[in-house]
């Protein structure tokens, strides 16, 4: 089981909704590189509301992510995209059930 994980929350700049669930699209090509990114999850909850949540074996792993290319991305266009700045909460996954685990 993958102890260590992130839960983020954005919310979409009016008109710009179809916009993050591209760009959430195109972030899983990033997450893809990453070995260290056991699971990896972006989902809308509402017309605005977006959520990603992502899991990892270690501190490590999840550190190596949240200073990697995602964030970047997300940093990089924060202002277009966001209507206000997305919040990006560590968490400790508790149970899980992942294919081969």
């Amino acid at each position: 089981m993958p102890p260590y994980g992130f839960f983020v929350e954005f919310e979409a700049r009016a008109g710009k909704e179809d916009d993050v669930e591209q760009f959430l699209r195109e972030a899983k090509l990033l997450v893809d590189g990453e070995p260290g990114t056991l699971a990896w999850f972006a989902f809308r909850l509402g017309p605005s509301s977006f959520r990603i949540f992502d899991a990892f074996n270690s501190e490590d792993d999840r550190q190596a992510h949240f200073q990697g290319k995602v964030r970047e991305a997300i940093i990089a266009r924060a202002d277009e995209l966001f209507a206000t700045p997305p919040v990006i909460t560590p968490v400790d996954v508790l149970a899980s059930k992942l294919p081969g685990a």
